[in-house]
C-alpha cells in the first residue's frame, strides 16, 4: 500500500491465484481517491495484451541435447521467452502517478490515477553459471556443469530515491536455496528511460527495501533472517531479524520492519523498530 504525496489517495495491489494451478487469473492496483472514488488498474489485462518481458530470453542459449533432456526430466524450462503472468506486488507514489513492481511480469508499471497502465521498465534476466557442485546438488547430469542459465528477475519492492530514480529488490526467479547461493539483487532504474543497472547482489530472499537519508539502501532478507545495508555498493549485515519480510524508513532515521508469524514454535508476526548509529551502522531491535 502507498499514499500519494498530497495525501488524497491510497493505492494497493491485489492478485487472485488459482490454488489448483498456481496461475494468477486477476491482478491490479486499486486507487482510492477523494469522495471515496475508486479506480482499478488491471495489470493482468495489460500483461495479456502486451507481455513486455517477451523481449527477454530465459533459460539456456543453444543448449545441447543432453542439457535439453536433463532440464526436461527435472521439469524445468530450458529455453523460453517471457510468459504472460501478472502479480502486482508492491506500489509507490511517483510524480502524481504510481509505480507498481510486478513479480509475475518482471516489469515496473506506470499507472495513472485514471487507471491507465503503461510499461515503465522491463528488468533484465539474471544469469547464473552452474558449477559442478550446483549440478550435483540439483541431481542433474554432468553435461549441465558450466552452462549459463538466465533466470527471471522477480521484483518485490520499489521505492523512489531522493535522486528521482527507482530502487527495486528482486528475487532470483529460480530455486531459492543455498544450492545456487544467495542471488537476490537491488536494481537502480531510470524512470525516464526504463534502463536499469544492478546496484548490489548476494541477497537471500530480498523481499523489501527501504532508503536511508544518506544514500544507503536497507534490504529485508527473508531467508537469511536479517536486514542488510548497501552503502556505496557494499553489502553488510545491519541487524539479525528472523522472519523479516518488510522494511520501511521514517523521517527520524529509524527503520520499521515486519516479521512473519511462525508455526513451530508458535509465534506471532511482529512490527519492529530498528534504530542505529549513523557512523557505525549497527542496529538495535525494540519489540
Amino acid at each position: 500500500m502507498a499514499r500519494s504525496h498530497d495525501g488524497r489517495r491510497l493505492a494497493w495491489t491485489t492478485t487472485v491465484t488459482d490454488e489448483a494451478t498456481f496461475e494468477n487469473s486477476e491482478s491490479g492496483l486499486t486507487i482510492s481517491g477523494p469522495r471515496k472514488r475508486t479506480v482499478y488498474a488491471d495489470t493482468h489485462a495489460y500483461e495479456v495484451a502486451h507481455n513486455p518481458d517477451a523481449v527477454n530470453h530465459y533459460g539456456v542459449t543453444n543448449p545441447s541435447q543432453c542439457v535439453v533432456d536433463a532440464f526436461a526430466a527435472a521439469g524445468f524450462p530450458v529455453d523460453y521467452q517471457g510468459a504472460v503472468d501478472s502479480h502486482a506486488y508492491s506500489v509507490t507514489a511517483y510524480r502524481g502517478s504510481w509505480v507498481v513492481a510486478d513479480a509475475g511480469s518482471n516489469t515496473l508499471w506506470r499507472i495513472g490515477n485514471d487507471g491507465s497502465v503503461s510499461t515503465l521498465a522491463v528488468l533484465p534476466p539474471q544469469p547464473v553459471t552452474l558449477t559442478a557442485e550446483m549440478v550435483a546438488a540439483l541431481g542433474l547430469p554432468s553435461c549441465v556443469a558450466g552452462v549459463t542459465y538466465a533466470f527471471e528477475p522477480v521484483p518485490t519492492d520499489v521505492e523512489v530515491g531522493t535522486d528521482g530514480w527507482l530502487y527495486v529488490t528482486t528475487l532470483p526467479g529460480g530455486p531459492e536455496s543455498p544450492v545456487l547461493g544467495p542471488r537476490g539483487a537491488v536494481y537502480k532504474v531510470n524512470p525516464w528511460t526504463g534502463t536499469s543497472h544492478k546496484l548490489a547482489g548476494g541477497f537471500l530472499g530480498a523481499t523489501n527495501l527501504a532508503l536511508g537519508s544518506h544514500g544507503e539502501v536497507y534490504v529485508a532478507e527473508l531467508f537469511a533472517g536479517q536486514v542488510s545495508v548497501v552503502r556505496h555498493g557494499r553489502v553488510t549485515p545491519y541487524v539479525s531479524l528472523p522472519g523479516v519480510v518488510a522494511v520501511e524508513s521514517d523521517r527520524h532515521g529509524d527503520l520499521w520492519a515486519a516479521t512473519l508469524g511462525n508455526e513451530d514454535p508458535p509465534a506471532p508476526g511482529t512490527i519492529v523498530r530498528i534504530s542505529g548509529g549513523r557512523t557505525h551502522w549497527e542496529g538495535t531491535v525494540r519489540r
